[in-house]
């Protein structure tokens, strides 16, 4: 058995990419339930979730329901103590409640102004007064937790507050927000971070545009890490028989420099034409 989460559009649902970095960023297998924002999927889902009314929702192997990122951050640290989840240092895991318990119930007019959207990147979207504040309070916050601490992230090693500033990294990229250079270098450590480079990488591919987070300002290419160009195919001829995920039969197949790799679905073979180094299986295969 295995611990199920129920989340929301990956390109969209903040939230969501919160509870699967705390899966995904410390090894923890974990079975996605995917349903759509603005519709009746979710509702609709999380009837077979009680007592949850929101995504993300986890569902332990034993059957258990913990809605929430903070309830299911510290029920996978305690099910799950060697994975670093929080920090074992007692002063770092002091550090790292106190900045992941600020964002869990703060920064509303960010929130607000810059809801996450990881499909685009704009050059500017006029923050307001409270926005700028926000992100002052981000910077107060950030450097006080690396000054206790040290090192890129938060508390240390990368732990669940980590995770829970993941979409304010993506807030900050995605709207081109005024901060320092080195809270710059927090958001990209963050866009460079093989977790989050694979869950935005499915959000480039797993449904339609959302209409809510239209903007109508100016774009910009997204400021992470470049990606290796790759892009869909017709047929079925590839270099691999099996799809290197799940080890079933190729049915899609993408192109890259001048190769062809196959896999089992569509999804598979988009998300990992959306970027292909995100995927160490994929990379292995290209290297045999």
């Amino acid at each position: 058995m295995t611990y199920d989460l129920v989340i929301g559009d990956r390109a969209y649902s903040s939230w969501s990419l919160r509870g699967w970095l705390l899966f995904d960023a410390f090894g923890i297998p974990v079975k996605t339930h995917l349903a759509r924002l603005y519709s009746d999927e979710l509702p609709t889902m999380l009837r077979d979730y009680p007592p949850a009314k929101t995504a993300p929702t986890m569902r332990t192997p034993d059957g258990v329901v913990v809605p929430e990122t903070i309830a299911i951050a510290e029920e996978l640290a305690s099910r799950h103590p060697q994975a670093g989840i929080w920090p074992q240092d007692p002063k770092a895991r002091a550090v790292a409640r106190v900045v992941a318990a600020e964002m869990h119930a703060g920064f509303g007019a960010l929130r607000s102004h810059c809801p996450m959207n990881l499909r685009v990147s704009y050059t500017d979207c006029a923050p307001p007064a409270e926005v700028l504040a926000d992100l002052a309070r981000l910077e107060t916050v950030w450097a006080w937790a690396k000054a206790q601490t040290g090192g890129a992230w938060l508390a240390g090693d990368y732990s669940a507050a980590d995770a829970f500033y993941a979409p304010v990294a993506a807030r900050i990229a995605g709207y081109n927000l005024p901060v320092s250079r080195q809270a710059m270098d927090y958001v990209q450590a963050h866009l460079a971070h093989p977790s989050f480079r694979r869950w935005r990488a499915m959000a480039q591919v797993d449904g339609a545009d959302q209409d809510f987070y239209r903007r109508p300002w100016p774009q910009r290419p997204w400021p992470g890490p470049t990606v290796l160009t790759a892009r869909a195919v017709e047929g079925t001829q590839a270099e691999n028989s099996a799809c290197p995920y799940s080890g079933r039969a190729v049915t899609h197949v993408l192109a890259m420099d001048g190769r062809r790799f196959g896999f089992c679905n569509a999804f598979c073979r988009d998300k990992t034409a959306a970027d292909p180094e995100a995927w160490p299986a994929f990379m292995a295969l290209t290297q045999a």
